[in-house]
């Protein structure tokens, strides 16, 4: 089986389907994402893009409300905060790296309106 993301006017994600295999096949049973694609754009309409759970396709698994950025052909959780900027492997960093002196009993959150890490 193979997931598919529908994608909004921003490329914002706002379904994921799965599809079967002989739906995305070639004639030699070969699975080809733009078969998968374009059975998705001809039964529901709309643009597809292909995603899978263990990140192989586009770096992250496509959640409702995820984007897709089409820069790093990669599915990025929606952006945490203002100040935080997308990495090559999609993944959100904040502007300054986490503390790591922090713990269970006096962790850190971050701060957007001094962009810092604050103790909780």
């Amino acid at each position: 089986m193979a997931h598919f993301a529908q994608l909004d006017s921003n490329n914002v994600v706002i379904q994921v389907i799965v599809v079967d295999n002989k739906d995305t096949a070639d004639a030699y049973g070969t699975e080809k994402e733009h078969i998968g694609a374009a059975f998705c754009e001809r039964v529901l309409g709309g643009t597809w893009k292909q995603t899978s759970y263990n990140g192989n396709k586009r770096k992250n698994y496509a959640g409702i409300g995820y984007k897709y950025h089409a820069d790093i052909d990669a599915f990025a959780a929606p952006q945490p905060y203002p100040s935080w900027t997308l990495d090559a492997d999609a993944k959100w960093q904040p502007p300054v790296a986490m503390p790591t002196d922090g713990t269970m009993e006096s962790p850190y959150t971050w701060d957007e309106a001094t962009t810092s890490w604050v103790r909780v």
